[in-house]
């Protein structure tokens, strides 16, 4: 059974799909129940939006024995008119960026 998640009200930058997207990204053979506690989400949640992921062609998965592995698509664009041209690899180039300035806990 899936734990539920700390509660969280108001608005965030991030819709679910990215933070999910995100962990992949950074780890392609991440578990569900893995990318569920890294995003603070439900299993059921994470499954629904991989399936939303791969149905839309951003994500395929091949098995590796018992778990998946996850690769992106990299060139897929983003949704969203006001993205147009934005592709999915971009929007991770700007989550590296921002791992890679905030590695020491301060921006550089």
């Amino acid at each position: 059974m899936d734990a539920v998640p700390e509660p969280h009200t108001g608005w965030t930058f991030l819709t679910n799909h990215a933070r999910v997207l995100a962990v992949i990204a950074d780890d392609p053979t991440s578990r569900i129940r893995d990318i569920a506690a890294r995003c603070r989400l439900t299993e059921r949640a994470v499954q629904k939006i991989v399936a939303d992921l791969e149905g839309s062609g951003y994500l395929t998965h091949t098995r590796q024995g018992r778990s998946n592995a996850y690769q992106i698509t990299a060139g897929t664009l983003l949704r969203h008119p006001a993205d147009s041209g934005m592709t999915v690899a971009g929007l991770l180039l700007l989550f590296a960026q921002h791992d890679a300035e905030h590695t020491d806990g301060f921006p550089h």
